[in-house]
């Protein structure tokens, strides 16, 4: 059984295995440590359910509670969580180290696309063949790009040479 909301499932009524139980009245008061059939007892008098809300504690907190409701209200919650968090996607702009300056400047437009979109920026400078003897003609280009590029980011990583890759990550700048 799959679901959009990942709710703990936690112990209820006849579940709870227990001897003695914190229990907490439906309004938040404390009502003591009690033996466990006088919490069932309190719970069905009021016609709701036991729910064990603390099992690590010692002794177990159990709260009176309409239990249905508990789960939706958890679930609203976390939906909501979920909707007000930014996700923050990575793009990748890939360059060669003999690219020209046209091509260049049209990946920096698309890199600032990006970058006004929140999103995190990739910049490789990938090496082929020979052109790993001539790895200072990528630092060039990555300066280059970042000449055009750089009113609108920060450097997070410094370019980096990582096996046949020159990378770089770029975000966006905060004002």
């Amino acid at each position: 059984m799959r679901r959009c909301c990942t709710i703990k499932e936690l112990q209820i009524n006849e579940e709870i295995r227990d001897k003695e139980v914190r229990l907490i009245d439906v309004d938040g008061s404390q009502l003591g440590v009690v033996p466990i059939r006088k919490a069932m007892d309190i719970a069905n008098d009021r016609k709701l359910d036991l729910v064990n809300v603390a099992p690590n504690a010692k002794p177990p907190v159990c709260k009176v509670l309409d239990y249905g409701k508990y789960k939706y209200e958890i679930a609203k919650k976390e939906k909501e969580a979920r909707k007000n968090q930014k996700v923050i996607n990575v793009k990748e702009i890939r360059l060669t180290p003999n690219i020209e300056a046209h091509d260049l400047s049209t990946k920096a437009k698309r890199a600032i696309e990006f970058l006004n979109d929140g999103d995190k920026v990739k910049v490789s400078v990938r090496f082929r063949g020979r052109e790993m003897g001539h790895t200072e003609m990528g630092k060039i280009v990555i300066d280059d790009f970042l000449k055009i590029v750089g009113n609108h980011a920060t450097i997070e990583k410094a370019a980096k040479l990582e096996g046949r890759n020159m990378i770089m990550f770029l975000v966006p700048k905060s004002e």
